[in-house]
């Protein structure tokens, strides 16, 4: 568990927080915490207790009453995106009959799996074609100018006293007849949630988890919910989602407990038959204090972190290609001594017209040489098959040349892709080891880097360059850096060109990294087109 995992476990209160602890420790943390016995005292706890006569007592305070319950087709789970239920009307004096007769067939002990509902129930015999379940249903809202119509029962409960003078958006009240499943999503509100009856058992993943849980779109109607299925995940369709179970954390709530999840939170929530909840949900204060005008530059900066963070994640996934080059040449080294010689040769028979500046070549290293003689072969390779492919040799200074090349490797081949040879080597050598090839190049093969940098250098290749460009020059004097890249890109007819082409390159992975932030937190595959 690294830390910032560690960081997002669930916290468990066995006394309850001050108001001042709460809103000033708890609360910005937007962590999940649970606070045991924290609704004890309500009266809702006795008074609502399916098996000391609560039901009768509903029935009797709201049985009148017609709300509007959620009806399942998918059995006991109910998802709550909008095209996956309905909400249907229902005399809640309906509903607590029904509950009533579940109650007596009930076996005491047994688990509930084994527990079924009456088949002569009043909603068994109704025309409601499915499993129901009150939820959301407001005992009082501060956003919707509506009815409450389970508002007599706030006397039965209270606000916890932690939660001091907030503002409330709305208290719900949530009620199972037999046991049910909730769908995996997150809420828009800072959220209470008070079980009064019964269990309820809640899987949460914090919201950098949101990648793994495959987000709804965002401009979709159910933009809260996964789209994962929570009974049968489909691997093939939701690859990342394979690890889902392992981000998550769960915990048990009994009567008298209040789970405190955060907004954002994914939660996915089992609850016991004839369990009932409130919860009480409130805006969070960044939330009440992001000036609306300044959405956009949020936007762009929220977009901006999580492109960079998306980049990073691609180079780390992609550095067995790196490691995979060092480790071939560790083995090659083991294998002949002479294997440097070799390469020191080899260079010395390709440059014969520069031979008066072997000096260079006899100062690096036998890596360094190894790798310089690695990326002259590939250039000169890669020549050849496109002249017998009849292909043009000229290294064009046309700067539309590289973009119209790199956009075809991000069509044609994702940039992480194993087969990016000249990537793959230049994460493998050190920026001070970089600089000496690149140099060595300069003066011995001066053609072969314009080729490499013009046509051959895919956009992670131009990221992982510009990336140790950077590192180089934390390590190096000014001057130093000053005469390296006049040295670098004198070799270029067209300076501004090779540099086009690293930039053009260096955008095209950040282009991709965005299109994969789309795609993991906002549900969003600009790739996809509408048949």
């Amino acid at each position: 568990m690294n830390q910032m995992e560690s960081s997002l476990r669930v916290r468990r209160f066995e006394g309850l927080p001050s108001p001042d602890e709460f809103s000033s420790k708890i609360e910005p943390a937007n962590v999940a915490a649970v606070f045991q016995g924290a609704v004890k005292d309500w009266k809702a706890i006795s008074r609502w207790n399916p098996s000391d006569g609560g039901l009768d007592y509903l029935e009797e305070s709201v049985g009148s009453s017609v709300l509007e319950a959620m009806l399942s087709r998918s059995g006991q789970i109910f998802y709550g995106d909008i095209r996956s239920h309905e909400r249907v009307p229902i005399p809640f004096s309906t509903f607590i009959t029904s509950c009533k007769k579940h109650l007596q067939n009930l076996d005491v002990g047994s688990s509930f799996e084994a527990q079924v509902c009456s088949e002569d129930s009043d909603l068994a015999n109704s025309d409601i074609p499915g499993e129901l379940y009150v939820a959301q249903v407001p005992i009082m809202n501060t956003e919707r100018n509506e009815r409450c119509p389970l508002e007599p029962l706030t006397e039965d409960i209270q606000m916890p006293a932690f939660l001091g003078i907030k503002t409330l958006a709305s208290i719900n009240f949530w009620m199972n007849m037999a046991h049910s499943r909730s769908s995996t999503h997150y809420d828009p509100h800072h959220n209470l949630l008070c079980v009064v009856s019964g269990c309820k058992r809640a899987v949460l993943w914090p919201p950098s988890a949101c990648s793994i849980l495959y987000p709804m779109p965002v401009y979709g109607e159910a933009s809260n919910h996964s789209a994962v299925n929570i009974e049968k995940p489909d691997f093939l369709v939701h690859p990342r989602a394979k690890n889902y179970e392992e981000h998550s954390q769960k915990v048990v709530l009994h009567p008298g407990d209040a789970l405190f999840i955060p907004e954002g939170w994914f939660h996915q929530v089992d609850s016991d038959d004839l369990t009932i909840a409130v919860n009480f949900w409130w805006k969070s204060d960044m939330m009440s204090n992001m000036l609306e005008h300044m959405d956009p530059y949020y936007l762009r900066r929220i977009l901006n972190r999580l492109v960079e963070k998306e980049k990073n994640q691609m180079l780390h996934e992609s550095f067995s290609g790196g490691s995979k080059f060092i480790e071939n040449y560790q083995l090659a080294d083991d294998a002949s001594e002479d294997n440097h010689e070799m390469d020191r040769c080899k260079l010395r028979d390709t440059t014969e017209e520069n031979s008066r500046r072997h000096g260079i070549l006899q100062q690096l290293e036998p890596f360094a040489l190894h790798v310089l003689y690695e990326l002259v072969s590939l250039v000169h390779n890669t020549i050849s098959v496109d002249n017998q492919n009849g292909s043009t040799e000229s290294t064009s200074k046309d700067s539309s040349s590289p973009d119209v090349e790199k956009e075809q490797i991000v069509k044609d081949n994702p940039p992480l892709s194993e087969i990016d040879t000249v990537a793959n080597i230049l994460l493998a050598v050190e920026p001070l080891v970089l600089r000496n090839i690149l140099l060595g190049m300069v003066h011995h093969f001066p053609r072969t880097l314009e080729a490499l940098i013009l046509h051959m250098l895919s956009p992670k290749g131009a990221e992982v360059l510009t990336r140790k460009f950077d590192e180089m020059d934390q390590q190096i004097m000014k001057e130093e850096q000053c005469e390296f890249y006049r040295q670098f890109y004198g070799v270029f007819d067209d300076q501004f060109a090779a540099m086009d082409a690293i930039l053009n390159g260096k955008e095209l992975f950040a282009l991709q990294a965005f299109k994969n932030v789309l795609d993991k937190y906002l549900g969003a595959h600009p790739d996809q087109r509408n048949s």
